[in-house]
């Protein structure tokens, strides 16, 4: 277990460094300069303002100096500066992370929720019952998140009143009327993920021979299903859970412009429309480490859950 650990240890520690110089150097190959966004206007910028903008903000310096200075910031918590909305990074990303945070939250208790039941339901019931979830699973992972936005924004927000088609509320009341649909949205395809990963998963249990066992020595079969069933099947299960828990963090951007979600995700469109480069290297860096972080923690919580993943990767 411990050579587990470390090497996964090791082995997120090597991906945070590698993106981290992706990220800051990708954005360095974007067009244009971004000290002009400084000056504005539609004439051409004063060069002496440039140079003076340039050295204020330490943008003529190398790459691996600037790149430095950027990432031991960003590990003392400062991202620095925005040119574009005339603001520290942090100041940006505290006042809209909570919105994210509220909506991925919201947006994995439907996925855990509906993606499990329907799963699990499906593979213990057979028949057509697990046909039809077999079928809209497969349709839930093949639509896209902002044709599923842009459809329940007009039906249940337009249409039907019954939500808020855009904007953002305060307290229970205010994030049920305006953050259930963009959940929903956000969630829709990993319902269809996870439940059919589930009913995978429990009907391998069901056909395997400890559960024939249980059954035969006349074990109450909800007690089989609990015990047989369920916990065997609990590791996968886990697993593509945690993997759809850290796709959220890729899809928020589209739902929050689609429903005008004041989020960071909104906000690194927003950063890299207006070529904002601190922003979006902030933001990116964010979303990637908590990206593989997540995964990380599901394969040490599945490892621990099914000891048979430390022994296959020991093997």
């Amino acid at each position: 277990m411990s050579r587990f650990l470390l090497t996964r240890a090791a082995g997120l520690l090597i991906i945070l460094a590698v993106a981290s110089v992706a990220i800051y150097g990708s954005m360095l190959l974007a067009p244009g300069d971004p000290a002009t966004l400084l000056v504005g206007g539609g004439k051409p910028p004063n060069p002496e303002l440039i140079a003076s903008i340039h050295r204020e903000y330490h943008l003529d310096d190398p790459f691996a100096v600037r790149y430095w200075r950027w990432l031991t910031g960003a590990l003392h918590g400062d991202f620095g500066s925005s040119l574009a909305f005339r603001d520290s990074v942090n100041h940006l990303l505290a006042e809209r992370i909570s919105s994210t945070l509220t909506l991925a939250g919201y947006a994995a208790a439907i996925i855990l929720l509906a993606g499990i039941t329907l799963g699990t339901v499906a593979a213990l019931r057979g028949g057509r019952f697990e046909v039809s979830v077999t079928a809209l699973s497969a349709a839930a992972m093949a639509v896209p998140t902002f044709v599923i936005g842009a459809l329940l924004a007009y039906v249940f927000g337009v249409r039907l009143s019954w939500f808020a088609p855009s904007g953002s509320g305060s307290g229970i009341s205010g994030v049920f009327r305006y953050l259930t649909l963009p959940a929903v949205a956000l969630a829709f395809s990993w319902i269809g993920y996870v439940a059919q990963i589930t009913r995978t998963s429990v009907r391998a249990e069901l056909r395997s021979e400890h559960v024939e066992t249980a059954d035969s020595r006349g074990i109450p079969r909800p007690g089989v299903i609990r015990r047989h069933v369920l916990r065997n099947a609990s590791g996968p299960i886990f697993a593509v859970s945690g993997i759809a828990m850290a796709g959220l963090i890729a899809t928020t951007a589209v739902v929050e412009k689609a429903f005008g979600i004041n989020g960071i995700g909104a906000l690194l469109v927003d950063a890299a429309a207006k070529q904002d480069l601190a922003t979006v290297q902030a933001i990116s860096l964010i979303m990637v480490a908590s990206f593989v972080v997540l995964n990380t923690l599901v394969d040490l919580v599945t490892a621990l859950l099914d000891p048979r993943v430390l022994k296959g990767r020991s093997s």
